[in-house]
This record gives structure tokens, C-alpha cells and sequence, in this order.
């Protein structure tokens, strides 16, 4: 007889658990993986929604709440879907100085969201950060990696209104849904 326990079930028949299963058991299930593995489910779906967060703890042998405590802890981690596109308004001090509040009441404005959100249609993330390094340029914003500098609230809506629209994702390729 095993003492090792058995590991849960694949959440469903998508592929992309696979690779999430094959970092955990890499690194033996282990309680020190989930870091990593948190990385993996990030990067196959996209972001860490309430099956994910179940499925590592589960098979991590770890407490759900520590799992969604290093989840919510780390920036770098979203359990939400991010939009298509994303824009990132520096909130940093020279940009503040420069107008980053005025970006950001315009994005709120036009977006009808808050930084952190996603548009409904999934079409735009806005995002704040306290530096971009780009003080030269304030007020500075990242739209989609690009570094965009001493734009006003018209010129940051023309281009973001301008985004072209991605081709949509095949229903095979799309994040898991959790049903509530």
C-alpha cells in the first residue's frame, strides 16, 4: 500500500492542465512549487480564476488560503481575465505632477472602469503602476509594452479607441470558466 496520496482529477479535458500538472509533479507536488506552479496556471490560461486556485491547492496539498493569500500577495498574479489590450498609466511622482490623475478620470470616463478593471467586451485592461522609469516623458503610459510619453486625456482615448480588435480566441483556447 502507497502512502502517497492521490493527486485530484484534471478540472476538465483542456490540455493546457497537463502542463500545469507536469510543473507540479517536476517538482515532486511539493508545497514549495506553488509559486511556480501559480506561474504555470498564469501563463497557460492567463490569469488564476476559483477552479485554478482549488485544482493547486488540492493537488498541492496546501490550504486554499494560502493559495489565494500568494495569489493576491504578488502582483505579478491576476484572477481576472485581462483584456485584449492593456494600459498602464504611471501614477509615479513626476507623473502625477504632470497629469496622470487627469489620464486615469478620462479612462474612467470614456471606459466606464476603474484601474484594475477590463472593459465588458474584454477589449481593454487599464492598470496603474507608481513607476515606469520614464520620468522624461511624464505623464507616461504603456499601451500594450510600448512607452508612450506627455500625452493628455484626448490623445490617450484617440489611441486607445484606435486599437485594432485581435481576431477572437477559438472556443478550445479560451480561459476555464467557474460557474457561480
Amino acid at each position: 500500500m502507497s502512502l502517497e496520496r492521490a493527486k485530484p482529477p484534471l478540472p476538465d479535458e483542456d490540455k493546457r492542465w497537463k502542463l500545469v500538472n507536469a510543473t507540479m509533479r517536476r517538482n515532486g507536488y511539493a508545497d514549495h512549487a506553488l509559486i511556480e506552479t501559480l506561474h504555470s496556471v498564469q501563463d497557460a490560461f492567463g490569469f488564476l480564476d476559483e477552479t485554478s486556485l482549488h485544482f493547486v491547492a488540492a493537488s498541492l496539498d496546501l490550504p486554499l488560503s494560502k493559495v489565494y493569500g500568494v495569489a493576491t500577495f504578488y502582483h505579478l498574479f491576476t484572477l481576472k481575465p485581462k483584456g485584449r489590450h492593456s494600459c498602464v498609466v504611471c501614477t509615479g511622482t513626476a507623473c502625477y505632477i504632470k497629469g496622470a490623475n487627469a489620464l486615469v478620470e478620462g479612462l474612467r470616463e470614456r471606459y466606464a472602469i476603474n484601474p484594475g478593471e477590463t472593459t465588458e467586451d474584454g477589449h481593454l485592461s487599464v492598470l496603474t503602476a507608481r513607476c515606469v522609469g520614464a520620468c522624461g516623458l511624464a505623464p507616461a503610459v504603456v499601451i500594450d509594452g510600448e512607452v508612450l510619453g506627455r500625452l493628455d486625456t484626448p490623445d490617450l482615448i484617440e489611441r486607445l479607441d484606435t486599437l485594432p480588435d485581435p481576431e477572437p480566441t477559438p472556443a478550445s483556447h479560451r480561459p476555464p470558466t467557474t460557474s457561480h
